[in-house]
Formats: structure tokens, sequence, C-alpha cells
């Protein structure tokens, strides 16, 4: 699932050195939360108008979580 958050930033920023993603261990509910850091500059690529692409990276990840097993949820900071 890492791997998979980082290429997907990794395709929308300048910047993809700066591409980090630091996982939580499962809180009470069982639910895995990624966080997804950026450059500054690139933050609004990631986010994108409105949110959409970031609602779309949210579910992407959730649905391949889901095709696994996993819950989880991703974070951008």
């Amino acid at each position: 699932m890492t791997e998979l958050l980082r290429n997907i930033a990794a395709g929308l920023v300048d910047d993809k050195t700066a591409v980090e993603v630091a996982v939580d261990e499962p809180n009470e509910d069982g639910v895995v939360v990624y966080h997804l850091h950026v450059a500054p500059d690139d933050m609004g690529r990631v986010i994108g108008k409105q949110g959409r692409i970031a609602k779309a990276i949210r579910t992407l990840m959730r649905s391949a979580a889901a095709k696994a097993g996993q819950e989880i949820m991703v974070e951008i900071d």
C-alpha cells in the first residue's frame, strides 16, 4: 500500500524526492492511517481543485485496501 500511494503521488508532483509516506499502527477500529507528505509547492497538485484529486487518491487507496482485506485512511499533510 505504501508503494502504491508513493507512486500515485510521485506521478503528480514535480519534486519526486520530497514524496514521503508514513504509516501509523492500526487504531482500535483496525484502521491504518497513511500520511502523505509532499513539498509545499506541490500541495496544490496533490489536493487539486476543490479537493478532487485528493478524494480520488483516497478512493483508489480504499478500494485497493478493501481488495487486500484492510481498512485504511489517507491524510495529506
